[in-house]
């Protein structure tokens, strides 16, 4: 993303994770909001972590304090395995959070197949451990059974959909979000990749994250 971007690995059950991190410039006497952790699109249809709206959202975290961590799923990049259908990418996502950002504010967000994956990671970790923040963008609650988000987190919840999303219609998300009475942000004439209104969706997510609070627990 930048000159200062790191690249690392992580021990992941199927070998090596590759990753990415970025750090805000800080002013003096400054400290981290925390880390967020960003998964991205469906591995066998070309996503990866170096995908345009997965560095937007990271961009975007950056810009608000936290410090962003990207990574490959498995199969993807140098990242051991094979794609094994959203369950190995889970451990994936659960070992990255376990080993970056094992204690402290913590922030998750994901791009379509990331959404899925991400959403269950959260099933997974809560009570015991609750986001500060969750960012969905391009939900994939299509071809995928997305996780509900506890009623608790809603206010920190940023779910955001393009109105022409050819990938992930629309109506698929709201049928999601409806039993939940989760709110869903519609971008007027966007689809599924927000091409051309990357600037947009990074706006939208600075501004969630700057105006939601930290959380209590």
């Amino acid at each position: 993303m930048n000159s200062k971007t790191q690249r690392f690995t992580v021990s992941g059950a199927a070998g090596s994770i590759e990753a990415l991190s970025d750090a805000p410039a800080l002013p003096d006497g400054a400290s981290l909001r925390g880390v967020a952790i960003i998964a991205h699109p469906h591995p066998l249809f070309g996503g990866s972590m170096d995908n345009k709206v997965v560095q937007t959202i990271a961009r975007a975290f950056v810009q608000c304090g936290w410090q962003a961590i990207r990574f490959n799923f498995r199969g993807v990049g140098a990242t051991q395995g094979a794609y094994d259908e959203g369950r190995g990418e889970l451990q994936d996502l659960l070992a990255v959070i376990a080993q970056c950002a094992p204690s402290g504010p913590l922030a998750l967000a994901g791009f379509s197949f990331g959404s899925f994956v991400t959403s269950h990671a959260v099933r997974t970790l809560w009570p015991a451990r609750s986001p500060e923040q969750l960012v969905l963008v391009g939900t994939a609650a299509t071809r995928f059974e997305v996780a509900p988000v506890p009623v608790e987190l809603h206010e920190r919840t940023l779910v955001l959909h393009g109105e022409l999303d050819d990938t992930v219609p629309l109506a698929d998300v709201m049928q999601w979000a409806r039993p939940q009475t989760l709110p869903v942000t519609v971008i007027p004439g966007v689809e599924h990749f927000f091409h051309g209104q990357l600037p947009l969706l990074r706006s939208l997510v600075v501004r969630h994250l700057s105006a939601v609070p930290p959380s209590k627990t």
